[in-house]
């Protein structure tokens, strides 16, 4: 059965444009079909801009409202019943399609998946996994959660590290995810009070958990997952999103100064081009919303093509691995230990 993905065809900054390109990719390239919600005239409108869209598995599903930045969540989610978002969250709900994909308003899309799709079984609050690179190429760090709740009990710490461990091992094929909890000191009596009433439950978890894990073991790759709350770990995104782009810019102004400089860059562009590639946001797609029914992939939303179509690959990854029946079935068995 070939997987179908919807994608909020309104959501982005620059939308529809990368999110119709983007889709053209991802049907061309990855073998899926693509639902694209909006309002049809404009997405009918982009699409004919591209005649190679004629023969692939794509189709335009009609939404009439859009869901801004400007919106809170409790008015996306109680007024706009017809946005773009909405739609495509309830096609998933629906089993017409096997996750979705938005760049929209964050607040926004995880408060209408929670609500339109249902949260999984033993989940109190879904969370977002965010990937960042580390020393060890092709092996990036899990870190969880990094922005859907600001406000964390240390019960929802360990259902993060057990949704973190089974997102490393089943999608980042990791053998055995070392978990760390992200805390002011490797030590365990170090930290808050959060962090300090989760570590008990942590150890009771059927997880490789190795203790606390300070901020800069993020990009060591000392560890596989990291816990945290989710304003913690958006911060850490944010930090990290701007020093990437002050590094990359500090590189490229650096290189450019000398003739000799100039020489040096030429011969060094696919180091540089490496690097660049090794950072960029796009290359991960979006962050998994865990704990959901289905599949919700979160883009950033300045997402480019290349973004929406690895976000729309993530997103049938997670469907082909029942991600979601994972989490469910492994919190179950916790719950059974007695992890309460």
């Amino acid at each position: 059965m070939v997987t179908t993905i919807a994608v909020d065809a309104m959501g982005g900054d620059h939308a529809p444009k990368p999110e119709v390109a983007g889709s053209i990719q991802a049907a061309k390239l990855l073998g899926v079909k693509v639902l694209l919600v909006g309002r049809e005239e404009v997405v009918r409108r982009e699409l004919a801009l591209y005649p190679e869209a004629r023969e692939l598995p794509l189709e335009v599903v009609h939404a009439s409202e859009v869901v801004t930045m400007e919106d809170s969540a409790a008015k996306a989610v109680r007024s706009k019943r017809d946005s773009s978002m909405r739609v495509a969250s309830r096609l998933v709900r629906d089993g017409i399609a096997h996750g979705f994909v938005s760049g929209g308003n964050t607040g926004a899309v995880m408060a209408t998946a929670k609500m339109v799709q249902g949260v999984v079984p033993g989940v109190d609050r879904p969370a977002l996994a965010g990937l960042f690179p580390t020393a060890v190429q092709g092996k990036p760090v899990v870190v969880i959660d990094v922005g859907a709740n600001v406000d964390c009990s240390p019960r929802m710490l360990a259902q993060f590290a057990v949704m973190g461990e089974i997102y490393s091992r089943i999608i980042l094929h990791t053998k055995s995810p070392r978990v760390g909890l992200l805390s002011i000191g490797e030590e365990e009596h170090k930290g808050n009070e959060m962090t300090k009433g989760a570590t008990p439950l942590l150890k009771t978890l059927p997880i490789n958990f190795i203790g606390n894990v300070e901020g800069r073991d993020l990009y060591t790759g000392k560890t596989d997952v990291v816990v945290c709350d989710g304003f913690i770990g958006n911060v850490a995104l944010k930090v990290s999103e701007g020093l990437v782009e002050i590094i990359k810019h500090m590189l490229q102004e650096s290189l450019e100064k000398t003739i000799t400089r100039k020489i040096g860059y030429v011969l060094s562009k696919a180091a540089f081009t490496d690097f660049k590639k090794r950072v960029d946001y796009a290359e991960s797609g979006g962050a998994p919303l865990l704990g959901v029914r289905g599949v919700c992939i979160i883009c950033h939303g300045r997402s480019n093509v290349n973004a929406i179509k690895n976000a729309i690959r993530v997103a049938a990854e997670f469907s082909r691995a029942q991600i979601n029946q994972r989490i469910e079935s492994e919190l179950k068995e916790w719950g059974a230990k007695g992890a309460d």
